[in-house]
């Protein structure tokens, strides 16, 4: 499974219209390029119609929240939507503040997200309208363990149901759902979560890997999510040989992207089905 969709994004090349933040968005635009596709970071409101349209999936994330971006997310997600065209959601911060909450909720109100990616806190909230967040991070009661997995699970498949959406849970253990399948996933390292913007690259690389199989959200989504782990788990290893630190580590997640293979990617999944 995943080789074959590795093996499109490397055919197709898919674009990516990314409206993400200012925080991560070099990081971004350089791990998708790095994983075969090929992003436009575009957030003009007066221009993303016309980007989405040349593209072959749109990535929104609330990361740096803004009055002005709030209306281009809009803007282009319908736009997405009327094209049939895979859209990501990134709700980062949801549950944080009143804006990011109003937002996020409106945002699956008037778009329909063939993938929504985020901390276990983030969903939550987007499921219940409420909780709270720990700024971007999940709160510390809400993190997926062993214990709690199959709970989980069955609160991913059902809030899959209920949006049409994968849903893609990440952190320590991360699930990936459709209303019928989840995916659980333990690739990764923790030293991943010390790098400003993880989780904003993988949902851009989750962008690429759904844009190239738009027919299969939940595998692809399932995917870019191992795809990141992995390169998370070589990039820690080759960092320790270095004696380097955490700069180093952002530049060799991204370097072990762009020298992943599909048989690599295959034969480093840690993955259960459920």
């Amino acid at each position: 499974m995943f080789h074959n969709v590795y093996s499109n994004v490397v055919k197709t090349t898919p674009l990516v219209h990314t409206i993400t933040n200012y925080v991560t968005v070099n990081d971004v635009a350089n791990v998708i390029l790095a994983s075969g596709g090929s992003p436009i970071m575009a957030d003009e409101v007066s221009e993303v119609e016309d980007i989405t349209t040349i593209c072959s999936s749109l990535v929104i994330n609330m990361g740096t929240l803004n009055a002005r971006t709030i209306d281009s997310m809009r803007v282009a997600g319908k736009k997405a939507n009327a094209l049939g065209h895979p859209v990501v959601f990134d709700p980062v911060g949801a549950g944080a503040s009143a804006l990011r909450n109003e937002t996020a909720l409106k945002l699956m109100e008037t778009i329909n997200f063939s993938v929504i990616r985020g901390n276990i806190s983030e969903i939550k909230f987007l499921a219940t309208g409420g909780g709270t967040t720990k700024g971007v991070d999940a709160a510390e009661a809400d993190r997926i363990t062993d214990e709690t997995l199959d709970e989980v699970v069955a609160f991913a498949k059902r809030f899959a149901a209920k949006t049409g959406s994968v849903i893609a849970i990440t952190g320590a253990i991360d699930v990936v759902a459709d209303a019928d399948k989840a995916y659980v996933i333990k690739n990764g390292h923790a030293s991943m979560s010390k790098i400003t913007g993880t989780g904003c690259m993988l949902t851009g690389i989750i962008g690429a890997y759904v844009g190239a199989n738009a027919a299969n959200p939940l595998e692809a989504t399932a995917s870019a999510v191992v795809a990141m782990g992995l390169c998370g788990e070589m990039a820690h290893e080759k960092m320790l040989r270095l004696e380097a630190g955490t700069g180093t580590l952002r530049t060799l997640i991204i370097d072990a992207l762009s020298n992943l293979t599909a048989d690599v990617l295959e034969k480093g999944a840690k993955v259960e089905i459920k």
